[in-house]
């Protein structure tokens, strides 16, 4: 009888030992019953002696296993993230027989001497990173190295930030790489991926793009990585083990050798200091941009509508960004100020006009919209802050003399690939006048016929409690901006009482990283390494008291700073309230190990390398 250490995929659990007459190899994925439960998948870990208890018997083999770059994958994340190797391995897909091919590409992208430049800069080094400017033509460089590595019959993975990416770049891709290439996202059925996991396995894939999760595909000959947009805080998981991505591909490239390209337009602090870097300036095509501003609170100003009315009569197309999903913000009692409360969550309930309804964008808890205030019983509720719907709405009317097609681009809206495809391919046929949507509008579309961005209600994020608050602010700002005169001229305008900050730097990106670098010196990354402890209890006194333990522990450590603690900027979310102890060392290793303590307690949620400090 042999007896062999288990992994349960996707449970938060230790090793189990489970006994077969069979003969398994390390990492065979298998089939188990544990308990009550029945047929689950298991990944052979080790084979191990005979235990001193009865252990049940292994039912069958399932034909797939991991591979060497998944496991060491897995290693790492359930040692940096503080995770178990069972549940990490839940997001892992195995593969059965592994064919190698080689691939030979017909097309090939002609690049300009600048961009010849920079392809030669990258293929000169394991790491890099590809600061270009939005339309300086990145992707054609991507393209030159995905296709050198598919000649060579080695793999590749292009990682986007989110499936709004996916659709324009699947067309791009198509041109050059036919049927050699897939899509790996959340909306891909389970039928398709199956497929694509046969053609990955038989080589007639060796090109994988896609959002997180295609990392933890089965590569086996894996040549080149390439992060597109790498500043994204999409590439942070927001749920357990709080994985980023992007900084997982950096670790398993330089651990397995394999040659790693980091691309974006507004490139991260931490990426601009720590990586090499290639400065790819000016646009492939010919464009000019001018930026105005217009200092008056959020709102549908006369500035706004004259500038969309002279895009709108020169038969030209405008792109509204605003932070806000559904009607509004929230909404505010005329009498006594309050807002409504989700019952579950310390944050204001956000109206959806179309629901007839008030949804917490946290919970999902959704409810009629009261008719009184519950505060005062007051019988007028006031709207507060624009969303992207009340904009629709508001620009409709304003601009009824032009019967403009004005449609929603938001979470809300784009409810499927289908869907996402439709919006995007009736814009860039004209069907569509204006565009109004989140961040999903400064994703990397490419608009032809735009010659107008507008940007709107980005003064609350620029203030917000985040050591990246400047960063992100204006990453999204130009990435907005961007989408304008494409191809001609451009006019960007910004709704800002921070005319200053944006006139500084929204035109010089390089100058910004190079300010900010100084200010973050001593403090914050990519200096110092950070971890937030998340404290959540239904009982809020146990709450603190965990907290106020975990600081005071902390504080008992020679080679980690405490850096603050207390309730959290959300008191309560789910009915739990909320504390945080944040933390920062100059290494990660200090760090790791006080993670590793904090699991001990069931109420804590560990968070390394935090981007949200809600």
């Amino acid at each position: 009888m042999n007896f062999y250490q288990l992994a349960i995929k996707g449970y938060y659990l230790d090793a189990l030992t489970y006994e077969s007459e069979e003969e398994f190899e390390i990492l065979d994925e298998v089939v188990v019953d544990l308990a009550k439960k029945k047929n689950l998948k298991a990944i052979v870990l080790q084979k191990c002696p005979k235990p001193d208890f009865k252990t049940q018997a292994i039912k069958e083999k399932t034909g797939y296993k991991l591979t060497p770059y998944q496991y060491e994958l897995a290693q790492f994340i359930a040692y940096y993230y503080a995770s178990k190797i069972a549940f990490v391995l839940g997001m892992f897909e195995g593969i059965n027989v592994y064919k190698h091919d080689k691939i030979q590409i017909e097309k090939t992208p002609i690049l300009s001497q600048n961009q010849q430049e920079a392809l030669e800069f990258i293929k000169a080094r394991q790491t890099s990173l590809l600061f270009g400017d939005t339309g300086s033509g990145k992707t054609e460089i991507y393209i030159s190295l995905i296709k050198e590595c598919l000649e060579q019959g080695k793999q590749v993975l292009l990682l986007m930030p989110e499936i709004a990416l996916t659709p324009q770049m699947q067309k791009r891709l198509k041109v050059y790489f036919k049927e050699h290439f897939f899509l790996w996202h959340s909306k891909v059925t389970k039928k398709k991926k199956q497929t694509y996991l046969q053609d990955l396995a038989s080589s007639k894939a060796l090109l994988v793009a896609g959002a997180r999760s295609a990392l933890f595909l089965p590569f086996k000959n894996l040549g080149l990585v390439i992060i597109d947009e790498e500043h994204d805080n999409s590439y942070k998981a927001s749920n357990n083990p709080r994985i980023n991505a992007r900084d997982l591909a950096l670790f398993v490239a330089k651990k397995m050798d394999i040659k790693i390209l980091l691309g974006s337009a507004t490139p991260s602090v931490v990426s601009f200091y720590k990586h090499d870097c290639f400065r790819l300036k000016g646009t492939f095509f010919e464009s000019k941009k001018e930026f105005l501003y217009d200092e008056s609170e959020l709102s549908v100003s006369s500035k706004l509508l004259l500038e969309l009315k002279v895009s709108l009569r020169e038969k030209k197309q405008a792109v509204v960004f605003l932070p806000t999903r559904a009607n509004f913000r929230q909404i505010l009692c005329k009498e006594c100020a309050n807002t409504i409360q989700c019952p579950f969550c310390s944050i204001a309930l956000s109206l959806h006009k179309s629901k007839n309804a008030l949804k917490c964008h946290y919970c999902n808890f959704t409810k009629e919209i009261d008719q009184t205030c519950p505060t005062c019983n007051g019988a007028m509720l006031e709207a507060k802050k624009m969303g992207t719907a009340e904009l629709c709405e508001l620009l409709e009317k304003e601009l009824a003399e032009l019967n403009p097609s004005i449609k929603r681009f938001d979470s809300d809206e784009i409810s499927s690939v289908k869907k996402l495809d439709m919006i995007l391919k009736d814009f860039n046929q004209g069907k569509i006048d204006i565009l109004v949507g989140t961040s999903m509008l400064a994703k990397g579309h490419d608009y032809h016929n735009v010659d107008l961005s507008v940007i709107l209600g980005l003064d609350e994020y620029l203030f917000r409690p985040n050591f990246k608050a400047l960063e992100e602010t204006l990453a999204l700002a130009m990435q907005v901006a961007g989408r304008a005169g494409r191809k001609g001229k451009g006019r960007v305008l910004l709704q800002t009482k921070n005319k200053a900050f944006f006139e500084k730097y929204i035109q010089d990106y390089d100058c910004f990283l190079n300010d900010e670098l100084s200010a973050r010196n001593g403090l914050y990354p990519p200096f110092k390494r950070l971890l937030r402890l998340i404290i959540e209890d239904e009982d809020k006194n146990k709450a603190l008291s965990l907290c106020e333990f975990m600081a005071k522990k902390a504080q008992e450590l020679e080679f980690v700073q405490l850096v603050g603690h207390g309730s959290c900027a959300i008191e309560m979310l789910h009915k739990k309230w909320r504390f945080y102890v944040l933390l920062r060392a100059d290494t990660h290793q200090e760090l790791v190990k006080f993670e590793h303590f904090a699991l001990n307690f069931k109420n804590i949620t560990c968070d390394i390398d935090p981007v949200d400090f809600s």
